[in-house]
């Protein structure tokens, strides 16, 4: 049996209301002190596995991935971020407290999501080659690391302004916190250089060329050199202050951001003015 769009929709509101109660754990936890990963960390499950169900019913009734539209933009990359961040905390225990920051985020681009028009549109013959999912999977898994660290980076940084209490409590563990912010930058930026790569080959093969310059790679080139911007100025400015370098991490991962949903924004398909 097929999944109707009405049932897609209610999963997509159901989960929406999940990243509401998350979000609201977390304030809890924050004005209240208590810890509040666990229950986060089960909604986050809870959110992961709908809108998995919500995204393979779609796919098996529109016979193609989330690729396109902004609501699928969107959709997938709920499901990813959360899915990301998600594992990542359950194996870093040093990134849980990034928690705080990550469930508004999600709210936003879930109530985002209910905004915009879910129905689809027929994917290009351009789309269909190996290399786009390569393309796809290194650009979710880049902004899944950049997001974590960015998170932790967060968190770090309203550690730092808080009392002595609340900050240990924020941060347990600021020098494993401090490791993981550039262990999981490194990543991103390792993920980011193939989704580059990947980007560049599937131009090739579809429309003849590696680079255009439209705007969204214009923009990921931008996210690139700030991410490699920081990193060489983490190695080279050993004695930089810590606060500084979790801004930078963070106007990193803005831009990142604005990369991916921005551009979508102005326009139905990421580089639809080269189909």
């Amino acid at each position: 049996m097929v999944m109707s769009l009405a049932f897609e929709r209610q999963l997509v509101l159901v989960s929406v209301a999940l990243l509401l109660a998350a979000t609201l754990v977390q304030i809890a936890g924050l004005v209240s002190g208590r810890a509040a990963y666990r229950p986060t960390a089960v909604i986050y499950a809870g959110v992961v596995t709908i809108l998995g169900a919500a995204i393979t019913g779609r796919w098996l009734r529109e016979h193609q991935g989330p690729f396109l539209t902004l609501y699928e933009i969107l959709l997938s990359g709920v499901f990813s971020l959360a899915l990301m961040f998600l594992l990542i905390s359950v194996l870093v225990p040093a990134v849980r407290g990034g928690a705080l920051v990550t469930s508004p985020l999600f709210l936003i681009l879930g109530v985002w999501l209910t905004g915009v028009s879910e129905l689809a549109v027929p994917l290009p013959g351009a789309f269909k080659t190996p290399w786009l999912w390569a393309h796809v999977l290194s650009g979710k898994l880049f902004l899944g690391f950049c997001l974590a660290a960015a998170a932790t980076a967060s968190v770090m940084l309203i550690s730092g302004a808080a009392s002595g209490e609340r900050s240990a409590k924020l941060t347990p563990s600021p020098e494993q916190s401090e490791k993981m912010i550039w262990v999981l930058f490194f990543a991103a930026f390792i993920c980011h250089s193939f989704m580059l790569v990947a980007g560049a080959v599937w131009a090739h093969s579809a429309w003849g060329h590696y680079w255009s310059w439209d705007p969204l790679e214009t923009w990921t080139l931008v996210t690139w050199l700030i991410l490699g911007g920081t990193l060489h100025a983490r190695v080279t400015f050993r004695n930089m202050p810590q606060g500084m370098g979790h801004v930078l991490v963070l106007v990193a991962f803005v831009v990142a951001f604005l990369t991916f949903f921005g551009v979508p924004f102005f326009s139905i398909a990421p580089h639809k003015g080269l189909m």
